[in-house]
């Protein structure tokens, strides 16, 4: 190695290396394509390993890329920590957030990532569970910040309703997922693996089984994404879950199938007081500027 590693390669190659994708990472990093290709190109040349490997669905990771993206992090989070320190820039605290368990899978390692690169003294305390508990927890003032989902038309549902505003930063769409190949034609009822009963994805999975008057039974109901996932893979029940969140081993289901249409959700914030912590406010705006990019 002749070169020395730049900040900057390091900051844009992590990028990439989380988002899988060139072009949404160079939206991420405000650089054409073109320039964040040849960036990629020269950290390559100046650890004299291939980082990435093209897919059809954006790239990969090499095992040198594997290994350089556990050295870039950590200099990264000593950079950015020397940097908070020396120049007086940064916040500092705890915040406690509380985020759905399929927002957390899909959003959190992006905005947990980038909001310490701006304030590596600040801690965020995650706790993960369905929107009516998360609710539970603002009022008991568990948390102090929460991501939350709405019904995307009013009225809003019982258990929401008058708990949260209409700034909706993200839509999201629910859908039916299964195991490939299993057809939910052939069960009578329809087994369904579903969240707590006073959730958007339980609520609306009945509804729309009920407007068309196809029968079902709910075979597991939980507020644990992974035991509803584990029952889906298994083949024995089907679930709704948000589209962007369904996993890639799982089969999203289309009205082909004979499954009436689901609604759409908002995402949005709710703070756990008026008056807001400047760092919680702060994480707040973070989200609300980086998740729409996600």
């Amino acid at each position: 190695m002749s070169q020395a590693l730049e900040i900057d390669l390091l900051r844009s190659f992590a990028i990439v290396a989380e988002v899988r994708s060139l072009s949404r990472a160079a939206s991420r990093v405000g650089r054409t394509q073109s320039a964040l290709s040849q960036q990629m190109k020269r950290l390559e040349e100046i650890v004299d390993q291939p980082l990435f490997q093209r897919t059809g669905r954006g790239v990969v990771l090499t095992n040198p890329g594997e290994r350089l993206l556990i050295h870039a992090q950590r200099l990264l989070r000593q950079h950015d920590e020397a940097m908070a320190d020396l120049c007086g820039k940064g916040l500092t605290g705890t915040i406690r957030f509380g985020c759905p368990d399929d927002y957390a899978a899909v959003f959190l390692p992006a905005l947990l990532r980038q909001f310490s690169h701006q304030h590596p003294q600040a801690f965020v305390e995650v706790v993960c569970g369905p929107t009516p508990r998360l609710i539970e927890q603002l009022e008991n003032h568990a948390v102090d910040l929460a991501m939350i989902s709405l019904p995307e038309t009013p009225p809003a549902r019982e258990g929401t309703k008058g708990s949260v505003d209409d700034d909706i930063i993200r839509h999201e769409q629910l859908v039916w997922i299964g195991y490939p190949g299993l057809d939910p034609a052939h069960f009578d009822p329809l087994p369904l693996a579903l969240s707590d009963p006073d959730t958007l994805d339980h609520l609306a999975a009945c509804e729309a089984l009920q407007r068309i008057g196809r029968t079902y039974r709910v075979a597991y109901a939980s507020s644990s994404l992974s035991g509803l996932t584990a029952l889906v893979r298994s083949g024995q029940a089907f679930a709704v879950m948000t589209q962007t969140a369904v996993p890639v081993d799982l089969a999203i289901l289309h009205g082909a199938t004979g499954l009436p249409p689901l609604p759409g959700v908002g995402i949005t914030l709710k703070f756990e007081r008026k008056r807001p912590s400047h760092l919680t406010a702060a994480f707040a705006e973070h989200i609300r500027l980086t998740l729409p990019l996600l």
